[in-house]
């Protein structure tokens, strides 16, 4: 069996939403110590809906791929419903992770959930 699925790699290969918002409505940043991954992101939101969301993530490829995806899942969404997003639909979306790679699904929901906190200080 393949480590990771195709669309794991996918993602890795070509990361959707990379970069930068500058003016961001909310950024969030978070890291595990342990393996070393960052990850932040940026949103921009208009009348409580996320209308752009980029990420910059140093780290392996599991971690790339679950901030990509994380951003494809809440882009467009109203920002209540982004709050409910889990590292569990993440790496659903992403056909799985290995075990020991799960982690960098919580870190994608927990960069969002920053991101997410951020806006509501700043507001």
């Amino acid at each position: 069996m393949a480590l990771y699925s195709e669309k794991v790699m996918d993602h890795f290969m070509n990361p959707r939403n990379v970069g930068v918002i500058e003016n961001a409505d909310g950024i969030g940043e978070v890291g595990n110590a342990k393996c070393g991954d960052i990850m932040k992101m940026y949103l921009k939101i208009d009348n409580e809906i996320i209308t752009d969301v980029k990420f910059e993530t140093f780290g392996c490829a599991s971690a790339i791929a679950s901030s990509s995806m994380a951003t494809e899942l809440i882009k467009g969404k109203p920002v209540n419903e982004a709050m409910e997003l889990t590292n569990k639909a993440v790496a659903e979306a992403l056909d799985g992770l290995p075990d020991y790679k799960m982690h960098c699904s919580v870190l994608a929901e927990e960069a969002i959930q920053a991101a997410l906190e951020d806006y509501r200080n700043r507001k």
